[in-house]
């Protein structure tokens, strides 16, 4: 196991699980379906700017991996060009996996359209994620879900990351790191949050989000 710090988490009682569980499900319900009526003019905006940008549908499908390994389809704004080959990314968290220096997303990507890097550079193509929420594969908070090529190259301990969490829109990954650590960092801040879940920390990752992506912090 990597590093004598990351001994299992205490998750309590199953009572107090049950509890927290159930208080977050309730945040997930009543937070994204607000946000959807709030945003339903962003979304459809957006939605046309990405069909007169560039040919192709307006959403990204993608299989990701779940709490208890259990797989689902992500919705995302296509940022890509439609058909685009995805074996660069592929090549690229393989590598990253291996590698022991922060990462800096994919800098100069030709498949990016041009209204797709603005939307990856404000995370507003994640905003579809919205609906995977609603549906409980995902939660407002929680760990990036992991791609299942990725999964294939995990050491044990990181295969945590994908048990102990409901993987999340927005996550303390993402307000305290994103691309400024590496990926063992990355998984050592999903366990914490792992550990530490509860709704009064989901709810200040949640306030601390927007000044995370607005500052860029991380982000290329």
């Amino acid at each position: 196991m990597e590093g004598g710090e990351l001994r299992a988490p205490v998750l309590g009682t199953s009572r107090e699980r049950l509890a927290k569980d159930v208080a977050c499900r309730a945040l997930d319900l009543v937070a994204a379906v607000a946000l959807v009526l709030l945003l339903a003019p962003l979304l459809l905006l957006l939605a046309l700017i990405i069909k007169l940008d560039s040919p192709g549908p307006v959403l990204f499908r993608q299989p990701r991996v779940g709490r208890g390994r259990r797989h689902f389809l992500v919705a995302k704004f296509r940022t890509m060009q439609h058909g685009a080959d995805h074996d660069v990314h592929r090549d690229y968290m393989l590598a990253l996996i291996e590698s022991g220096t922060p990462a800096p997303k994919l800098a100069g990507d030709a498949r990016v359209t041009r209204f797709g890097a603005f939307l990856r550079r404000t995370s507003l193509d994640e905003l579809p994620q919205l609906w995977n929420v609603l549906r409980g594969e995902m939660s407002l908070v929680g760990p990036r879900p992991a791609l299942p090529y990725e999964l294939e190259q995990y050491k044990p301990w990181h295969c945590r990351r994908v048990l102990e969490a409901k993987p999340g829109i927005t996550g303390l990954w993402q307000v305290v790191g994103r691309s400024r650590t590496t990926f063992d960092e990355m998984v050592r801040l999903d366990l914490r949050y792992a550990k530490t879940c509860s709704l009064w920390n989901d709810l200040k990752i949640l306030a601390a989000t927007p000044a995370a992506v607005f500052s860029g912090k991380g982000a290329c």
